[in-house]
């Protein structure tokens, strides 16, 4: 008999059915099984193929006694308990590196949208509120000259200072070892929020960056000061935040990350000055096809008895 493959959910971009011939697989649903019903069809699985979206903690792991192997479609970890998954001496991998172009692309479409107020414009014109030409009209703010704080300076951080320089803007960055990059410059956080014009947000959710930008780190930001979040919901302090653009101390915010996903707080929906997305950081066809195939390849690979390439640690 195969061995048993068992798919969360269904993902998007492809490529599972290369594994047939080796699996047999089961799952795929377009939204996953509850919990009983999920660990009752997976119960015999070697191999958990798991997306961002999915909780996998020790309860759940203690109901698939012959998994090995739990691939996660996605860069980060925080939906996994990984000291549960060392306990069992499981392989955990996910699928880096792939999703930084995208998510750099988005950050810097959030940060433009919200420096030109391109979504409040819309909707200002849809409600048939744009009736008198006025050269005073609805100004936004031109990012040509102004300062972009980094805060983290990995894969992704580093391909949003690549565009913003594009952009003409300069670049600083608040990250733990000095990075060798032309045209950005270390500063320490403290630093970064009170010289930085916009800050855009990539560092990874773990105990020392949730909550990262309470409100005393956001109220030390420039006055008029945009930000940006498509790391993770919970680096920042949401009703601080939310405080800060109802009062005008930042002119806006672009967030396309949540605490608890799908709900968006109701304080950001109540206000003009935030542009939301539904987590679209890596949303592109090509970057979820890639994903796909990252999870496939390590699947085969391991499967075959060669070592991962992607193992987190």
């Amino acid at each position: 008999m195969k061995p048993l493959l068992y798919l969360v959910r269904a993902l998007p971009g492809g490529h599972f059915d290369r594994l047939a011939a080796r699996f047999e697989v089961r799952g795929g649903r377009q939204q996953p099984a509850a919990r009983p019903e999920l660990m009752a069809e997976a119960a015999e699985a070697e191999v958990l193929v798991t997306s961002y979206l999915d909780r996998v903690d020790e309860p759940l792991l203690a109901g698939l006694p012959r998994l090995r192997h739990l691939a996660s479609y996605g860069v980060g970890v925080n939906h996994l308990d990984l000291d549960a998954c060392r306990r069992r001496g499981l392989l955990v991998t996910n699928t880096p590196g792939v999703v930084t172009e995208a998510t750099a692309e988005h950050a810097v479409a959030l940060l433009l949208a919200c420096a030109r107020r391109v979504v409040e414009g819309d909707r200002v014109i849809r409600r048939g509120g744009w009736t008198v030409p006025d050269p005073a009209f609805m100004l936004g703010t031109g990012l040509d000259g102004k300062t972009l704080g980094l805060v983290g300076f990995g894969r992704i951080g580093q391909a949003v200072a690549k565009r913003a320089l594009g952009l003409g803007m300069s670049v600083i960055y608040a990250g733990p070892r000095e990075v060798e990059f032309p045209g950005a410059r270390r500063r320490p956080l403290e630093a970064l929020l009170a010289e930085s014009d916009a800050v855009s947000l990539h560092v990874p959710l773990t105990p020392s960056t949730e909550r990262l930008l309470d409100g005393a780190r956001l109220a030390l930001m420039k006055p008029g000061a945009l930000l940006v979040n498509t790391a993770r919901g919970t680096v920042v302090d949401d009703a601080a935040l939310a405080e800060a653009l109802r009062q005008g101390r930042l002119a806006a915010a672009g967030l396309d990350v949540f605490r608890d996903e799908p709900r968006v707080p109701a304080a950001y929906l109540a206000l003009e000055n935030v542009v939301l997305t539904p987590h679209l950081g890596s949303g592109t066809r090509e970057t979820r096809s890639a994903m796909a195939a990252m999870v496939v390849d390590e699947v085969e690979r391991v499967a075959s008895g060669e070592p991962a390439r992607h193992a987190v640690p």
